[in-house]
């Protein structure tokens, strides 16, 4: 019977531990990555950035809003929202909540494909043949039907009455004691909302300093950023990866990047430019998939300094 029996035993409970772990702890153990970035004018002070995303947030999930709340204790200079805040069309006074302490700080934000839809129940395994198939989103499959259709307006409007600048398809400024931040933004292209026509031009002139802002890190929204001139993108959406594993790491983004740049700090070459690129791998996941494997949910704190 040992024999026979004692190896498909031994992997069901190897298996089973791995997702409670996956379930029961590490998809709950928040972490701050910290990046440093060379791409400020000579002379500038350092900036402090902090980066939140995929906060995909479902009711009922309180430690997730006092770790997002304490975020606020780092006093940066200022916020970026790179989307999917909602996993439940329910979920917007909570997400309000665990963000407003981090609204009292300048910020701007773009929106994600889970801000304006709810999450539909699908096989995870779909992702393996849909990156095997270079399908991804709406960029080569079928337009999704009979979606929930989420409050996002409301998400905006708050977002809009603290000052966050909105940069859906938009540029905006921020302005930080002296020193002028332009930003453009894309909608998301995972779902074809990006309309890069309506920000072409490359980085303002007068600006201290110009950044680019996606949601999902597709190629021809990096491309256009690249071959504009921004200095630094930063996006989220891959949740880097979500089940990794340990030593290899991510097998798939969800989008056409490769899997080396899933998440953190990485360069993206176009027309000879370069860009810094920062993908967040996120402190959420699909209310369907609450699982999380070698890649724990986390925000950035990005130290944007001068460049050698």
């Amino acid at each position: 019977m040992r024999a026979r029996y004692g190896v498909p035993l031994t992997l069901t409970a190897v298996g089973a531990a791995g997702l409670a772990y996956a379930a029961g702890f590490e998809v709950r153990s928040f972490r701050l990555r910290r990046v440093t970035v060379p791409v400020l004018p000579r002379g500038m002070r350092p900036l402090r950035v902090l980066q939140v995303s995929d906060i995909h947030m479902v009711s009922g999930q309180r430690k997730k809003q006092r770790w997002l709340q304490s975020l606020a204790g780092l006093r940066p200079d200022f916020v970026i929202n790179t989307g999917d805040n909602l996993s439940d069309p329910e979920g917007v006074p909570e997400t309000l909540d665990a963000l407003g302490p981090l609204m009292e700080f300048p910020g701007a934000y773009v929106f994600g494909s889970n801000d304006y839809y709810g999450p539909k129940l699908r096989n995870p395994a779909r992702y393996l043949l849909e990156r095997a198939q270079g399908r991804h989103g709406l960029n080569g499959n079928a337009p999704a039907v009979g979606v929930v259709h989420n409050p996002w307006e409301e998400l905006r409007d708050a977002f809009d009455a603290a000052g966050w600048v909105g940069l859906s398809n938009s540029r905006g400024r921020l302005k930080l004691e002296g020193i002028e931040i332009a930003l453009t933004g894309l909608d998301d292209p995972h779902i074809k909302r990006d309309r890069y026509a309506e920000v072409a031009g490359g980085p303002e002139s007068g600006a201290d300093l110009s950044l680019a802002v996606v949601h999902a890190p597709y190629l021809r929204s990096l491309d256009a950023f690249t071959a504009d001139g921004y200095p630094l993108i930063l996006a989220g959406h891959t949740h880097g990866g979500q089940l990794c594993i340990p030593f290899y790491g991510a097998l798939v983004t969800n989008c056409d990047i490769d899997t080396d740049r899933v998440k953190g700090l990485s360069t993206h070459t176009a027309v000879g430019q370069t860009s810094y690129l920062h993908v967040s791998a996120g402190c959420g996941t699909n209310r369907y998939t609450p699982v999380r494997f070698a890649c724990p949910p986390e925000a950035t704190l990005l130290t944007l300094t001068a460049r050698d």
